[in-house]
């Protein structure tokens, strides 16, 4: 009886929230997103000549560390996904946390290659892949027929904490040194995370009384409806990799990870070779920020109202276009429509990309099957900047990387609009809404 009272009373606290206890749960997704800065590349990078100089190594050795650590940690985050379903995003984000801060801290000792390589490991199967894949995964959970606006929203923790962190970093860097600044920067995850995940996260909005979205079902309109599995129709690991549109949707997001990353890590040399000066390149590398920005409040809006598959090949149709563009730019303008369609497109595609998956398999497992998602997108992100950089090498001209590369945006295209829904059969399963492609 006390068990079922005390139940009660945290229901009714949830309850008494003025607004959906969803929110609660985006501001939190939101947290990680922007905490997993120590474990991304715009915070690693900051400490690259202070570590090469210090610790005597080579930028060559250093790369190679960084790039064998992503795509070792990329191995680890179908596990994290599988945790995440069992345990649930409260139980994993405080984990998480905790070992991401263990993780951060003890970078700021190494004396090693091999244990700055399995500090690598640990920052970016913790940072980059596993707070990305709980924080979405916590949104999918409690929002459904607001999925696309509540994905959107969390995003904008992401180009707020690429402005923010690297300048803490090399704050942190000059006034107390690189080891140091790891340490603190570990500090600020605990401090930051820890108490998120234990005083403000929940399962799921059922695992305390309420529903998803904040309304009472059937909720929605059909036009939203169309993009939606329903809950009791939600798909397995196993159920959904015999699907047809798994691979799809899997094929789907790999060439933005790749040729994105590709193309962003050679930005300056790309624009050098092209004739602008240094400042230009980051100066249009800045812009690319804010049009990410709109490009991901645009999809979130649009992926909760058309079908899903139209954002994606809309998304991939701008990438392509925008790498057309590249190939003959040469003036000022030229430059900044690049920069500005780049990052339109990448904040189309990551958005639709995070709101796809749990409408068309669901809520129960989606951590299991992002995480083997996220492990092929971290693997083909880390991945890019060696055959952009091959390719250039063979005339010393960016433009054949582009041309070499640029059927598979179109390719992705084609095979987001050929990517509906998935179906159980009815006779294992009675959906409530009948996903429409």
């Amino acid at each position: 009886m006390n068990s079922i009272t005390d139940s009660q009373s945290k229901f009714s606290l949830l309850r008494r929230v003025p607004f959906y206890y969803g929110w609660i749960i985006l501001i939190a997704g939101g947290l990680a997103l922007f905490t997993s800065a120590p474990g991304q590349t715009y915070v690693v990078s900051v400490f690259i000549d202070p570590m090469i100089e210090d610790l005597g190594w080579s930028r060559n050795l250093y790369s190679s560390l960084y790039t064998g650590g992503s795509l070792t940690a990329a191995l680890a985050v179908p596990f994290i996904g599988r945790l995440l379903d069992r345990f649930g995003g409260r139980i994993m984000l405080t984990a998480v946390a905790m070992a991401f801060g263990v993780a951060t801290v003890l970078i700021g000792s190494v004396a090693s290659p091999i244990h700055l390589f399995l500090g690598f490991v640990a920052i970016r199967a913790l940072g980059q892949g596993s707070l990305q894949l709980i924080s979405t995964t916590l949104v999918a959970m409690w929002f459904i027929r607001r999925r696309g606006r509540a994905m959107a929203l969390m995003a904008l923790a992401s180009p707020m904490s690429q402005a923010a962190f690297p300048v803490v970093a090399f704050f942190l860097i000059s006034t107390w040194g690189w080891r140091n600044a790891w340490v603190i920067l570990g500090a600020i995850i605990w401090i930051v995370l820890i108490p998120v995940g234990i005083i403000l996260v929940r399962r799921s909005p059922e695992s305390v009384g309420l529903e998803p979205d904040g309304v009472s079902r059937p909720m929605g309109s059909p036009s939203a409806a169309a993009n939606i599995s329903a809950d009791h129709n939600d798909w397995t690991l196993g159920e959904a990799i015999r699907t047809r549109t798994f691979w799809m949707l899997l094929f789907v997001g790999l060439p933005l990870s790749m040729i994105g990353t590709g193309l962003t890590f050679h930005h300056v040399d790309l624009f050098v070779t092209k004739g602008y000066d240094v400042g230009l390149a980051a100066g249009v590398l800045s812009f690319m920020a804010p049009m990410a920005l709109l490009g991901t409040i645009v999809a979130g809006f649009l992926n909760d109202k058309l079908p899903n598959r139209h954002i994606m090949a809309s998304g991939h149709l701008l990438l392509a276009t925008t790498m057309v563009w590249a190939m003959p730019m040469s003036l000022v303008w030229q430059a900044f429509v690049y920069g500005g369609s780049m990052g339109f497109a990448q904040g189309v595609i990551m958005t639709t990309t995070n709101v796809i998956w749990p409408n068309y398999f669901g809520r129960t497992h989606i951590g299991s099957i992002r995480g083997v998602v996220s492990t092929a997108m971290v693997a083909s992100s880390a991945m890019g900047p060696l055959p952009v950089s091959f390719l250039f090498a063979l005339n010393n001209d960016y433009n054949t990387p582009i041309l070499a590369f640029l059927g598979l945006p179109i390719a992705t295209a084609v095979v987001s609009l050929l990517a509906v829904p998935p179906r159980k059969s009815t006779a294992a399963v009675r959906p409530e809404v009948e996903p429409v492609g």
